[in-house]
């Protein structure tokens, strides 16, 4: 289920994170499952408990995930309303990259190509 690159200099939880974000994005995890517990994904990837726990703590910190105690972790059903902070913050990620990618040689067409691309991608994942 999960690929994490020890000799990667992205933390484990990073990439743990990153992962679990993709497979909500992909709606491969729906809105209120369950995730795997702190105890069985660490035995299953054979790290420590904590790292998953820092993990789930950051992802229930940026909405995407919420705990119910004794009972695990979830995925947060999608909130439109609650995302403004967040989407500022990415789209000031977007601009820096945008503006780099743009300043080394990249064009607007290949931007526009890529998020068509990605959008296609999304929603050939709802179907």
């Amino acid at each position: 289920m999960f690929t994490l690159d020890t000799r990667s200099r992205v933390p484990i939880y990073e990439q743990l994170m990153d992962q679990l974000k993709t497979l909500m994005i992909k709606d491969l995890l729906q809105q209120d499952e369950q995730l795997p517990s702190v105890r069985n994904l660490a035995q299953e990837l054979t790290i420590n408990p904590n790292t998953i726990q820092k993990a789930y703590r950051e992802l229930e910190r940026e909405g995407f995930i919420y705990s119910v105690p004794g009972k695990g972790s979830f995925v947060a059903p999608l909130q439109n309303d609650g995302n403004g902070e967040r989407l500022e913050m990415l789209r000031q990620d977007l601009e820096k990259i945008v503006s780099e990618f743009l300043f080394l040689g990249g064009s607007k067409d290949d931007l526009i190509s890529l998020i068509q691309k990605i959008e296609v991608g999304e929603k050939e994942g709802e179907k």
